[in-house]
């Protein structure tokens, strides 16, 4: 069997995804929708709490007009406006339509592929070419994946997300305890006594091959279903068994088993506010909400956030022995 081709991701890519996002915020393929932003400390562990209004009212994928035609699928064939760049043999680069972070980014298959699945040796080594690009000019990339019910994705089309941390720290210089924020990812051995939900990690390396990274997340999804599965063989092929996120760093790899989206939270007068709904994100140590209520509840007692973390994924504890 051939070898398969590696990914380069051209080493202008920073450039590239920035040029590409400015000129889609002008034409209006791309919708940017600023956020007011707080670090909170629940625990000592510094979380972006970012707030959006105006994504609540975010405009809705078209419906199709026939009633057996499949639903639309952005990725399949993107405009022009909104493609970056081919990563070959096997993905493409596309920007975000709706970006809360500027010059968000997302990679995904040529070849329409199941979110749900198992990644592909190919979807970590395009990932990682990515991450490497940014590094090579100087910069960091957070990548993301979520996979099934419970991990806050939307689109059944395989696509991994990407944001330049630089850009995710947009805001922070105005706001107190903004300069203690940085991914949380890469602090997970500081904090994993803090956090309230099962994450499992290992460090990466840049001399790593890309079997060895393929390997590595393919471990971490074992132990993820063996947490939820005890008694369950664990196949590495085809629909993945639990809905899970996966982060990526230059340094680190970490995979948080879900066992829901959200958490309702409530105010002091012990009335439901609002569900804060977590992505992939939330291992880059971010959270987004979109009405006030929930901006204001947080704030006012960040160990809330706590709570929240509870409720999505397995406690501490439960890991099964290996």
């Amino acid at each position: 069997m051939a070898e398969m081709i590696r990914p380069v991701a051209p080493p202008i890519l920073p450039s590239l995804v920035q040029t590409a996002f400015n000129r889609a915020l002008v034409t209006g393929d791309v919708s940017y929708y600023p956020t007011q932003v707080a670090v909170l400390t629940p625990r000592s562990i510094p979380f972006q709490l970012r707030f959006s209004p105006a994504l609540a009212h975010k405009p809705k994928a078209p419906k199709p007009k026939e009633p057996n035609a499949k639903p639309f699928n952005p990725f399949e064939n993107p405009t022009p406006a909104m493609l970056i760049d081919d990563l070959p043999p096997s993905h493409r680069l596309v920007l975000n339509k709706f970006a809360v972070v500027p010059e968000h980014f997302i990679l995904v298959t040529r070849d329409v592929k199941p979110q749900t699945h198992v990644l592909e040796k190919g979807d970590i080594a395009a990932t990682f070419a990515c991450i490497q690009a940014y590094r090579m000019a100087g910069q960091e990339l957070f990548a993301f994946f979520n996979s099934g019910p419970h991990s806050g994705a939307s689109q059944p089309h395989r696509h991994l997300q990407l944001l330049p941390v630089k850009r995710m720290k947009d805001g922070l210089e105005d706001v107190e305890n903004g300069s203690q924020w940085s991914v949380l990812a890469e602090r997970l051995v500081e904090f994993k006594q803090e956090l309230p939900f099962q994450v499992f990690t290992t460090s990466m390396r840049s001399d790593m091959s890309d079997e060895e990274r393929h390997n590595a997340y393919l471990e971490l999804y074992r132990r993820a279903v063996r947490v939820v599965f005890p008694d369950e063989e664990v196949s590495v092929e085809g629909e993945a068994k639990i809905s899970y996120n996966l982060a990526i760093t230059s340094s680190t790899m970490a995979l948080c088993p879900r066992t829901a989206e959200g958490t309702m939270i409530k105010n002091k007068s012990g009335e439901n506010i609002g569900v804060v709904s977590l992505n992939g994100t939330v291992l880059a140590g971010t959270a987004l909400v979109k009405n006030e209520a929930e901006w204001d509840a947080l704030r006012d007692n960040p160990d809330m956030l706590l709570d929240v973390f509870k409720g999505i994924g397995i406690p501490p504890l439960a890991e099964a022995s290996a």
